[in-house]
């Protein structure tokens, strides 16, 4: 009677051990994190306009954004030539700025803070700086060539004060492996990453 009455006991005791061990476990499990910001990617953005106008980009909606539009704040980034604008300063009405990073896309983990974020001043300079060498590019007198320079990331604040960074990775059409005078210029390949959150993170 003895014995069966333990055994009754060692099995009502059962559920508890199970319960005790199953919230030990959940405990112990970590919550899903996010792997990083999603990188994106545009291609073909033509800078060549005949009249002379930029092509305006929404990094927020990775689209390009209508001529009629570019007194909003609905556009990041401008592109003519090489030359690229952010949507603040004397560019635009919104607050955008830009910095250049000595730093492959990868490595830029975090906007710059504001002290070190340019905006537009199109009389004097540009948050994005121009001529080969200053900014993102390098121009080859010899083959006429522009190159993207390796190890070089824009941070850009967009138009609505978030945080994106951005890698030219070419600046011919339909992005040649290796370009030569025969392709056609002006048009940008480049990869991004917007932050939505309102920080400076950018990884």
């Amino acid at each position: 009677m003895k014995k069966q009455f333990k055994t009754i006991m060692m099995l009502a005791a059962l559920p508890l051990v199970f319960t005790a061990c199953k919230k030990d476990n959940e405990e112990n499990v970590q919550p899903a994190t996010v792997s990083g910001l999603e990188v994106k990617s545009a291609s073909n953005i033509f800078a060549n306009d005949p009249n002379g106008h930029y092509t305006f980009f929404s990094l927020r909606t990775n689209s390009i954004v209508p001529l009629a539009d570019s007194a909003t704040n609905l556009w990041d980034v401008a592109f003519y030539s090489t030359k690229i604008l952010t949507n603040g300063g004397t560019s635009g009405i919104g607050m955008g700025g830009g910095a250049l990073m000595l730093q492959s896309f990868d490595n830029v983990t975090s906007a710059p803070a504001d002290n070190l974020i340019l905006t537009d001043n199109t009389t004097a300079a540009l948050a994005i700086p121009t001529g080969s060498g200053n900014g993102w590019y390098v121009y080859d007198g010899v083959s006429n060539i522009i190159n993207p320079i390796a190890g070089r990331t824009l941070v850009i604040r967009t138009a609505d004060g978030k945080f994106a960074k951005m890698e030219i990775l070419n600046y011919y059409q339909n992005a040649p492996a290796v370009p030569t005078s025969a392709d056609v210029s002006r048009y940008y390949k480049f990869r991004f990453s917007i932050q939505t959150d309102g920080t400076r993170n950018l990884k």
